[in-house]
């Protein structure tokens, strides 16, 4: 089987979907018979820092002007840049029209259908239902979307595929302490955009602050994002973004991680985050109650005291030594890439079946 894969999320910035496609990448060449890839990029620029091993698509093209000709019309066939492949995989809401190929596309979540994500993905709102009309068949990262996306676009269940993220091997072995934080802090990971709910985590915090002056500082970990900007008090530390060793180590010696999202496909960082044994806070949603288990605390969607109450009784009980730990990290190693690799491929196979 060769399998074209859109790895334009690999590209720039590492992002959630990047870490999608990087650890799906692995797992793929993990099993014991890994479909032959070709990596495209809609790009102009770039491609070199794809990774090597892999076929590379022989032509380049600019990816916004190619999501509007696909938002209009079913041309160019994704072979004409990738060159003849049996599936290709649209790894981030976007399939283009194939000739032969059969397609599969990837819906993280349908945050683009709540007005929770930046200007330029609402065009989602076009393209994922012309993929559809076109055949695709779906994967999510959770069980959770596979059913939404059912629901919102009727779909059988056939044509459906859930395939959880895995948990790379950096995020179990001992991690250095990190530069330039804190001895202590509670610690948040993502982009600053509405869904994450960060106002509501810094109110908690303030709330926290007022009752205990020794409560520890908040550290924000991320790329700048969307939206309005969020007022920081003086509790508050801004990192960046981080990434590779300087993020796991961020992770592995927090306090407590603060994940308040109001909705999320999968939440890949809070579940990182019991790889390296640190409690976990979160927001009480179906998908993270089915990635992280009883493994974490909960506080409603949107409830400042509840987050500061689940965040003070977290800090109050620590991590709970070496046991605790290991049993969060053992939670999160039942995670894997190689696993998300074999439900993908399953995924193609039944692409592969229904035809183009």
């Amino acid at each position: 089987m060769k399998v074209g894969i859109d790895a334009t999320p690999l590209l720039g910035t590492r992002t959630g979907v990047g870490t999608y496609v990087s650890g799906l990448l692995s797992g793929l060449a993990a099993l014991d018979e890994p479909p032959e890839v070709v990596l495209t990029a809609f790009t102009w620029r770039g491609v070199e820092a794809l990774p090597s091993g892999y076929a590379r698509a022989p032509r380049r093209f600019s990816a916004r002007a190619l999501q509007a000709l696909w938002s209009r019309f079913d041309r160019p066939a994704v072979e004409s840049l990738s060159g003849p492949v049996d599936v290709f995989h649209g790894t981030n809401f976007v399939l283009p029209p194939t000739r032969r190929a059969a397609g599969v596309v990837t819906i993280h979540d349908l945050s683009y259908e709540m007005g929770t994500v930046a200007p330029a993905s609402q065009r989602y709102r076009t393209l994922v239902p012309r993929a559809l009309r076109r055949g695709a068949v779906v994967v999510t990262p959770s069980e959770t979307v596979a059913g939404e996306v059912r629901e919102r676009y009727g779909l059988p269940g056939d044509r459906v595929v859930a395939a959880r993220l895995g948990v790379g091997p950096e995020w179990f072995a001992p991690a250095r302490p990190p530069r330039g934080l804190p001895d202590e802090y509670v610690l948040f990971v993502g982009s600053r955009e509405p869904r994450k709910s960060l106002p509501v985590l810094l109110d908690a915090m303030a709330r926290l602050r007022v009752d205990d002056p020794a409560t520890p500082p908040l550290v924000l970990v991320g790329p700048p994002g969307w939206g309005p900007e969020v007022e920081a008090g003086p509790f508050v530390r801004t990192a960046g973004y981080l990434s590779g060793p300087d993020l796991v180590s961020a992770v592995a010696h927090a306090r407590a991680f603060a994940f308040p999202s109001s909705y999320e496909g999968f939440g890949l960082p809070p579940l990182e985050a019991l790889a390296t044994g640190t409690p976990v806070v979160a927001s009480d949603l179906p998908v993270l109650r089915e990635v992280l288990g009883e493994h974490a605390s909960y506080a409603p969607v949107g409830d400042a005291d509840a987050l500061a109450a689940a965040i003070a009784a977290t800090l109050r009980a620590g991590d709970g030594g070496t046991a605790a730990r290991e049993v969060r990290a053992a939670h999160a190693a039942t995670f894997t890439w190689q696993r998300c690799a074999r439900e993908t491929v399953a995924a193609y196979e039944r692409a592969l079946r229904s035809g183009p």
